[in-house]
Order: structure tokens, then C-alpha cells, then sequence
């Protein structure tokens, strides 16, 4: 199995996609963009419909029909094609004018069936039948108004967002997170008494909401296609109670049981809950550029793993901030552009000085294949210097369209340096250092006492202050690293001090963030008095209390071996036995911690192909938003 598996499996699904596509309004999901964006490019859609004008739309309830000269219409969609979903589909084919309508979903049909409450056995007996895809081909005939006009509906396991050779996101389960101890108390409440959860530990399939259920269900299938195509028979390993459920449902996955017969090779398949470590999330010690660019810029809209980058400065325009929305952004994802690529991927692989080095070297070698007039200089490379080579391409349209990739990287890396939250981030660090000592050395109530006079009221807080979501992220950091707590009359008032103080600040925000909103569930600060607040500040103490006990249940995990007498010790199935390792992370991931575990494996295991998996990217500011969801038990499946 090559290294680039996970690139050729997303390549090799929009392929299938792009042959459908010639002379068609395609509609597409953000999840199904976040994919193209990242595996081959808007750019390589638009050549595939061919003609003169754009006919690329988002999938949504008030997206254009299709005019009279628009006969053809695509939907490619992550999600089942169920409740909400199709009634989007019909509106949009109703108000159009198309006699061709082609369906591709990424998930399967097998679990279409699922969702449709199909049971297990009269599902396999309907193996090579599709009747819910052949029935919603019925259903768009009906809706373009014609019985013999054309409808297609079928699977294409668009799952992943290729961000390297050896690491892939799933822009579709984005929102996916480990369950905490408090979510046992929502799933018990449903619960007769004699079946009551005891804790983590009790959760499994059973247990879940049936929309979780089938989030995971979703999940499977697409990981299921990705080992077919890698040709492996996976052995399935779990770290954390969600992961546990997706293990065993991959495992024991009904339409993968012919795969595995026929399969070749082997790979050890091993999922991990987030909330297990979240000062990796958190932290601010990866030393690596990736990680400040997409915790600087701006989220690019859409998206979910990539950033907005500023191409203000390629161009004639002032730089003044309303101009900024008049020129497209450039983001991060090149995946058209060799020379980018490979840039993108150091960046990736390597520490902050030596990347930024690289993004100097590449400028200036780009620079001088132009015969562009570049002055080298050594030393420190400074956001003045990258961006004095950037403009030398400003008024060579040649030049910046061999080079649009690269210049794209270039700016990110400069805006990045040049950005207030890069400078802050070294005093994060510092703070990070200090909590890490303190802990070593004091109770968490010395800790929660020190971090008290550094909540302050916005009337206080000067930029070198932490804001309130940036206090949030100090407190998971610290409850994270800390561990199982010892309750006892101490902890209990220096956090009674700091919801106190974090409740007034609350309520004194000249505007409520929507991260801060979300935790208060008010919109505004106007109307939020200090009663709210502090109940609002409690519950998120709760969740505190979970991550700091997140790993209190791994002591199940000390021994690989099943207890056994002297004479006979059977040994349990290893990660490290296969020649293929798929780390899954459920809950996001940093570009450092990636980096972490390819060098990792390296060097214990060398030889082991290492891929690795998550639900997202992950930025510090990720963590509290998904931890503070709460939607976690009924996620929305688009129906």
C-alpha cells in the first residue's frame, strides 16, 4: 500500500463524481466542498462541467434552480438521503427546469437501510439490491415532471478531506465528540431504573440515542470503504468509551464480513476520545507555524480546516479593511499546485523556524525563476521581509499565476507573524509552563488562586489580558493536565472565587461572543443578569469536572495480556502486530500532535505505514465549543 492511500481514495471517489458532472449545475454540501477542496480542487470540477459560465452552487433550501438552458442538475451530498434533505432536493428540482438529475451520497446504501429501520437480516438478504436509492430515482422523475426523463442515485464514499499523504480529516463529522459523565446523566434519564448507566465505562451501542447511533453508523461505512480500498482486513483497538462503540460497530460491520475474507493485508484500525488529553488541544507548545496560521486567521466560510488568507496585497486596491471582502481569499489547501504542495506539506512536518525559513527559500527561488528583481537577505525572516518579496509578483500577471500557491502560502505565513494573537500565543506558553510547575508543586486550589486576579472586566483588560474565551481555554488546559481531583473544602471555594469573577465578566461584556452566548444561551449581555451567568458558569464547571476525570476509567488499559495460570497466558492482539496503523482521533486533532505520532512510529516501529484520522483540525478555540455543545447525544443527520 502506497503512502498517499488516503489521497487516492478521495481522488479516486471525485473522479466517479466528475464523470457525471459535463454541462451540469452541480449542488454540493459543505462536507462534500471541504472534500473536493482538499483532494482535487474546484478547479478540476469546473473543467469537468466545461462551458462558459459557473454553475456551482451550494446545497441549500434557498439555493437557484436550474434555468431553461440547464437541463442537467448533480447533487453530491454527505449526509442521507432522508427527512430534510430530500424535501431540499425536490424544492430545488421543482423550481427547475432539468430533465437529468444525478444524486451521489456519501453514504452507503447498506445504511440507508439502517436508517430506514431495514432489520439486520432481511438487509443482507437484499445485498446487491439499492430499493431506497431506486425509489428516490422514482421520486426525482416525479419531481422534474417526467416518468422517462433520467435519474440516477448512488454511493460514492466522499469521506474524507486529504490534508496530507499520511493525514485526512472528515469534514462530515466535524462536530462528532467523546461523551462526558454528564451525558451518562442525560442517557439515564430515559433509562429504567434496574438498566441506569453506572458511568463512561457502561456506555455502549445500546445505550446511545438512535441519532448518534447512526452518526457512528455513517462514520463506519465511509472507514469501511477506505479499508477497502487500502486492501487490508483491520483489527479494530479503542481508546475512550465513544471509541469503544465505533470500534466494535467497525468490527462487526455486516457488509464488510466479504471484505475481510478476501483481503491481503492487515492493519490495526486504533480510535481515541479526544477528552482523554485536551492540553495537546489547548496547549500552545506545538512549535509549529500550521498551528498559528489556522489559530490567527479567519475560518474560511464554509469550512471547517482551513483559513482565509488576504490577497488584498497582490492587487491595486488600498488596503483598508472594507476592501478586503471586494478580492476572493486564499487559503491553505493547494491541491492543483505542485510546488505549493510539497511547501504545504513541510509546513506541516516541521518546527516554526525552520518553516518559515522554507517559506522564504521557496519566494525567493520562485522570485528569481521570474528574473523578478529579488535583494537577499539572511538572518531572521520577518513579516516585512516575506512581504517585500510577495509584492515583487504584485504587477506580473504571468508570474502570479505560475505562482498563486505559493504567493497564497507566503501571506498566510506573513500575516500570521504579523498578527496580535501570534504574539500572545508565546504568552500562553509561558502561562502553560507556570500552571505545569504549580500543579506539580501545589493543590489545583493554589492554581485556581493564582489564575483569580487575572479574570478581569472588560473595563480593565488591556491586550496583553485574557479575554473570557481565553480564560475558558487556561481552565480546560488546566483541569486536563491535572487529572482525577481530590474534592475537598479548598477546591471547592477557590472554584466557588473563580465562577464568581468568571460570572461578572460575563455579564459585563460590552458583547457576548457566540462561544459565550452558546454557554450562557443568551444573545446578548444587556439582559444576562449575574443569576444567569453564574448558572451558566456552573455548568461549565461540571464540564470541567468531567475532563479532569476523563481518564480515571484507563486503568482497564495497564496489561495486553488476559489473565491467565503459569502454564497457558494467552496474548491479546497488539496495534504494533500490523504492518498498517490507522490512528483515528475522535474529536479533532493538531497538526503537532500528527507530527508527534509519524515520528513516533518511526522510530519504535520502523516500516509501520502510519495514517492518521480525525474528525477535525483543531485551534485552541475549537476545544470550548465542542466541549460546551449540547448536541453531542442528537447530532443533526439532515432529517
Amino acid at each position: 500500500m502506497s503512502a498517499s492511500g488516503v489521497l487516492s481514495f478521495t481522488q479516486q471517489g471525485w473522479e466517479q463524481v466528475l464523470a457525471k458532472v459535463k454541462r451540469a449545475v452541480v449542488y454540493l454540501d459543505s462536507a462534500c466542498a471541504e472534500s473536493l477542496h482538499w483532494g482535487c480542487g474546484s478547479t478540476r470540477l469546473l473543467e469537468a462541467v466545461g462551458g462558459p459560465d459557473c454553475h456551482l452552487r451550494e446545497f441549500e433550501p434557498d439555493a437557484v434552480g436550474g434555468g431553461a438552458k440547464q437541463p442537467k442538475a448533480v447533487f453530491v451530498l454527505s449526509c442521507l438521503l432522508k427527512g430534510r434533505t430530500v424535501e431540499i432536493l425536490r424544492d430545488i428540482i421543482c423550481r427547475s427546469h432539468f430533465q437529468y438529475c444525478v444524486v451521489v451520497t456519501a453514504v452507503s446504501h447498506a445504511v440507508h437501510l439502517t436508517a430506514n429501520h431495514v432489520p439486520a437480516a432481511a438487509a443482507a438478504e437484499m445485498e446487491g439490491q439499492q430499493p431506497v436509492f431506486e425509489q428516490l430515482e422514482e421520486k426525482l422523475c416525479e419531481w422534474m415532471g417526467n416518468m422517462n426523463y433520467t435519474a440516477e442515485v448512488f454511493h460514492v464514499p466522499l469521506l474524507l478531506a486529504s490534508v496530507a499523504p499520511h493525514f485526512a480529516l472528515t469534514p462530515a463529522f466535524a462536530s462528532l465528540f467523546p461523551l462526558l459523565p454528564q451525558d451518562v446523566h442525560l442517557l439515564n434519564s430515559t433509562r429504567p431504573d434496574k438498566r441506569k448507566l453506572g458511568s463512561l465505562g457502561d456506555v455502549d451501542a445500546t445505550a446511545l440515542t438512535p441519532e448518534l447511533l447512526l452518526q457512528i453508523r455513517c462514520l463506519v461505512s465511509g472507514l469501511s470503504s477506505l479499508c477497502e480500498h487500502l486492501g487490508v482486513r483491520e483489527e479494530c483497538f479503542a481508546v475512550g468509551s465513544l471509541s469503544r462503540v465505533i470500534a466494535a460497530d467497525l468490527a462487526n460491520y455486516a457488509p464488510a464480513k466479504n471484505r475481510k475474507k478476501t483481503a491481503a493485508g492487515r492493519a490495526s484500525v486504533v480510535f481515541m476520545d479526544r477528552t482523554l488529553d485536551l492540553t495537546g488541544a489547548v496547549g500552545h507548545h506545538g512549535d509549529n507555524l500550521v498551528e498559528k496560521i489556522i489559530s490567527a486567521l479567519p475560518q474560511l466560510p464554509g469550512h471547517t480546516n482551513d483559513v482565509m488568507v488576504n490577497m488584498i496585497e497582490l492587487t491595486a486596491l488600498q488596503t483598508e479593511e472594507e476592501n478586503c471582502n471586494v478580492v476572493a481569499p486564499g487559503c491553505l489547501a493547494q491541491s492543483n499546485d505542485t510546488t505549493a504542495k510539497a511547501l504545504w506539506e513541510a509546513l506541516l512536518n516541521t518546527k516554526h523556524k525552520e518553516a518559515v525559513m522554507e517559506v522564504r527559500r521557496h519566494l525567493v527561488e520562485a522570485a528569481s525563476r521570474e528574473n523578478l528583481p529579488i535583494k537577499m537577505s539572511m538572518g531572521r525572516v520577518t513579516p516585512g521581509q516575506l512581504m517585500s518579496y510577495i509584492q515583487l509578483f504584485k504587477n506580473n500577471l504571468k508570474a502570479l499565476m505560475n505562482h498563486c500557491g505559493l504567493l497564497q502560502l507566503g501571506l498566510a505565513t506573513a500575516q500570521t507573524l504579523k498578527h496580535p494573537q501570534t504574539a500572545k500565543w508565546d504568552n500562553f506558553l509561558a502561562f502553560e509552563r507556570l500552571l505545569l510547575q504549580s500543579i506539580g508543586e501545589s493543590t489545583m486550589s493554589v492554581v485556581l488562586n493564582q489564575l483569580l486576579p487575572m479574570i478581569k472586566p472588560v473595563t480593565q483588560r488591556t491586550n496583553e489580558d485574557y479575554s473570557p474565551e481565553e480564560l475558558l481555554i487556561l481552565l480546560i488546559y488546566i483541569y486536563s493536565v491535572t487529572g482525577e481531583l481530590t474534592v475537598d473544602k479548598d477546591l471547592g471555594e477557590a472554584e466557588e472565587k473563580v465562577k464568581k469573577a468568571l460570572a461578572q465578566v460575563f455579564c459585563e461584556e460590552s458583547e457576548l461572543s457566540p462561544l459565550l452566548q452558546k454557554i450562557t444561551d443568551w444573545d446578548s449581555s444587556i439582559n444576562l443578569t449575574f443569576h444567569k451567568s453564574k448558572i451558566a458558569v456552573d455548568k461549565l464547571f461540571t464540564s470541567l469536572r468531567d475532563i479532569a476525570g476523563a481518564r480515571s476509567l484507563m486503568k482497564q488499559f495497564k496489561s495486553v495480556y488476559v489473565p491467565g495460570n503459569h502454564t497457558h497466558q494467552v496474548s491479546r492482539p497488539h496495534p504494533s502486530d500490523y504492518p498498517v496503523l490507522i490512528l483515528f482521533v475522535v474529536g479533532g486533532v493538531t497538526v503537532s500532535e500528527v507530527k508527534m505520532v509519524k515520528d513516533l512510529v518511526a522510530s519504535l516501529k520502523p516500516g509501520t505505514q502510519v495514517i492518521v484520522l480525525s474528525t477535525r483540525l483543531l485551534k485552541p478555540f475549537n476545544i470550548p465549543e465542542l466541549l460546551f455543545a449540547t448536541d453531542r447525544l442528537h447530532p443533526d443527520l439532515g432529517f
